[in-house]
């Protein structure tokens, strides 16, 4: 038989140990650090980790820790522990070993004479809270530019192993905090808020008497027993019995309480779909508007489409596919229904058969495939999602921001487009596109940015993402090498007749250097900003390219994002609201610049920062060439100086600036 990888890695690493071991004090840092490099080969497995984990306080007697940054545990912040896992090898290899001997310490496995169990477990709880994004395998772009994706796993590895071992009652307020600030972005992808309110469920005893505690019982309320007879009975089984056997007030007082816990966390329990399907099928038609807990536009939208909804629910809602059912509210509300094309096309995507590729990717986007239900009721339950929360989308680990910009703006502008743009792709797995002329289609394409797709998407995406992401790249390259950015002409091609002719962008190609950076900045403002373009509002969004920076300020990379409206909000402050797809709207981009996602007017899915700071960030953006230039005498000055300082002192960095006019 083949000794496999692993048996080999453990094989390599007891060497390691015992050479370690033999060490002299002039080998002893060669070996220590040789010791250390095989810790890719290992950490990658839950094995792998399970195995360090027993070696720890071998490998701490034996002095891997003597003369590094790790050496006294009594004097490592838990706050940095982020920076140097995102370091790579072998920085990161000490840090789990690091991470590992704390753990042995909180366990009582091993102890040391300058940390206390105590100590160790509160330093654990730290570093938890400041690694979420590990915890939860949720990168920003920060760290998925920073880290492999082997470094990626082995550390998720950590993280997973420290969850299962670790007591979570120190964290408790850190947790309620990220479910509600997940929650009030209302993603089409749940699974990161449901992973927390499973996990506080299973391993945090809650005294509801106090307000974090009542927070986190709400959410798992929300999903485990959104009312009472939920709890009651229990069981799907049990509950779908009540419910046949459910009397008139009491099926009212059910669809009153799923509809109220649906609409307040945007989170649907499993339970709400036996209950919707129950009434839709009994035709108790006056209780649907309650269960879905639809306001007014909503019930008259729903009386008017009563059939066809009802036709809907008959179709695609089933407990392993019940987060469409708050889609389907939202598109209510929306009135969706009351474009004919929007229903043909629902109508139509019923009745096609999927690509067998396509079929095989949305059943791998699932995180437990239900067996009663299909890959097209899984396929069609999202793109109600999509319709129905626009700004909901998000790219997941994929550098494909343009393509989850591109799937939320036609949600929202065109959605008779977008369920025709996934009717071809899910039967045809191919699109095209044209562009000057020219028609792009994408089965006959190389690869885009995404080399390896990460399926930890919504299904709609998991259809067209990985066929817009070769358009998009074969049309940046058929625009590149002219003067300007190629986004210039990519952007109205791919986006659609709504996006402005105007371009702006900071970066000249020819001097390979920002130019004219106010010039740019009063372009913006007389364009965007209602005090100096005239009080417009934005009519439609606009796709807008953005310098990514890490929490010191420094240039990341590139991004793409769409600013949706700018207004002041209830402080004063005007602000700019926008939709970044990353899954994630909250960033520290330095500088105290700190995109929100609630308190400041944010509707559910968007960002927000005052405008001076967006500002500061944005690279290129779109405008109406006709009506900007009325109106670049009425920005002052010292905001347009406020915004270069942020920009020069942050990503401007990295480039040479160049003060010769633009003809913009």
């Amino acid at each position: 038989m083949t000794e496999s990888l692993t048996e080999r890695a453990f094989d390599h690493f007891e060497e390691a140990i015992n050479a370690l071991r033999e060490a002299t004090s002039l080998t002893k840092a060669d070996k220590a650090n040789k010791l250390v490099s095989q810790i890719d080969q290992i950490a990658h497995s839950e094995e792998g980790i399970q195995y360090l984990y027993k070696k720890s306080p071998v490998l701490v007697k034996l002095g891997v820790f003597d003369n590094t940054a790790w050496a006294e545990p009594e004097k490592l912040v838990p706050q940095l522990v982020n920076g140097t896992l995102k370091a790579g090898t072998p920085h990161s290899s000490f840090e789990i070993l690091s991470e590992l001997r704390m753990l042995s310490i909180a366990l009582g496995d091993s102890k040391h004479k300058a940390m206390s169990k105590k100590d160790a477990a509160t330093f654990l709880e730290e570093v938890l809270v400041h690694n979420l994004e590990f915890v939860f395998e949720s990168l920003n772009e920060e760290t998925r530019s920073a880290m492999s994706a082997l470094e990626q796993k082995k550390v998720f590895g950590l993280f997973k192993y420290l969850l299962s071992k670790s007591d979570l009652q120190g964290i408790k307020d850190k947790l309620a905090e990220e479910i509600t600030l997940i929650c009030e972005q209302r993603p089409i992808v749940t699974s990161k808020a449901r992973e927390i309110i499973k996990l506080v469920k299973e391993k945090i005893e809650l005294d509801t008497s106090k307000e974090t505690d009542a927070k986190l019982a709400f959410y798992i309320d929300a999903i485990y027993h959104p009312s009472e007879a939920v709890r009651k009975h229990g069981t799907q089984e049990k509950y779908n019995s009540y419910l046949q056997s459910a009397n008139d007030q009491e099926l009212a007082i059910e669809s009153d309480s799923l509809g109220k816990a649906m609409r307040s966390s945007g989170l649907v329990s499993s339970f709400h779909a036996i209950l919707l399907e129950h009434l839709s099928e009994q035709n108790l038609d006056e209780h649907l508007p309650k269960a879905l807990g639809l306001n007014d536009t909503g019930k008259a939208e729903f009386v008017k489409h009563k059939k066809e909804i009802k036709k809907l629910i008959h179709y695609i809602v089933h407990p392993d596919n019940a987060q469409c059912v708050y889609g389907l509210s939202r598109m209510l509300e929306k009135g969706l229904f009351s474009r004919q094309a929007v229903r043909a096309g629902l109508d139509n995507i019923k009745r096609i058969r999927l690509h067998s590729e396509v079929e095989k990717n949305i059943i791998k986007s699932i995180a437990h495939p239900g067996e009663n239900i299909s890959a097209l009721q899984y396929l069609i339950g999202a793109l109600i999602r999509v319709l129905g929360q626009p700004l909901g989308v998000g790219q997941g680990n994929n550098p494909t921001c343009q393509s989850a910009r591109g799937i939320s703006m036609w949600s929202q502008h065109a959605p008779a487009k977008l369920i025709n743009m996934v009717i071809t792709a899910a039967t045809l797995n191919n699109l095209s596109f044209r562009f000057e002329g020219k028609e792009i289609e994408a089965d006959k394409l190389g690869h885009g940015l995404v080399k390896q797709m990460d399926f930890s998407l919504d299904a709609v995406s998991v259809v067209l993402v990985p066929l817009l992401d070769k358009i998009y790249n074969e049309m940046m390259k058929l625009a590149a090498g002219r003067e300007d950015d190629p986004h210039k002409w990519v952007n109205p091609a791919m986006y659609g007749q709504w996006i402005q002719i105007g371009f702006a962008s900071v970066y000249n190609y020819l001097l390979n250097a920002i130019q004219d950076y106010e010039g740019f900045i009063k372009i913006l403002y007389a364009s965007c900003h209602p005090d100096y373009n005239g009080h417009h509002r934005l009519v439609y969004p606009n796709p807008v390219g953005i310098f990514i920076t890490s929490s010191r300020g420094d240039m990341i990379g590139f991004h793409a994002v769409s600013l949706l409206r700018v207004r002041k909000d209830n402080e004063g402050v005007m602000r700019a609201y926008f939709l970044n797809p990353n899954n994630e709207g909250r960033q520290d981009w330095g500088q105290d610049i700190k995109p929100a996602v609630m308190g400041n007017g944010e509707k559910p899915g968007e960002s927000s920062l005052p405008f001076n700071q967006f500002a500061s960030r944005i690279y290129a953006f779109h405008y109406n060439t006709l009506q900007a230039t009325d109106h670049l005498n009425e920005v002052p000055k010292e905001i347009v100086k406020e915004v270069k300082k942020l920009a020069q002192d942050s990503w401007g960095r990295s480039y040479t600036w160049n003060e010769i006019p633009r003809q913009w």
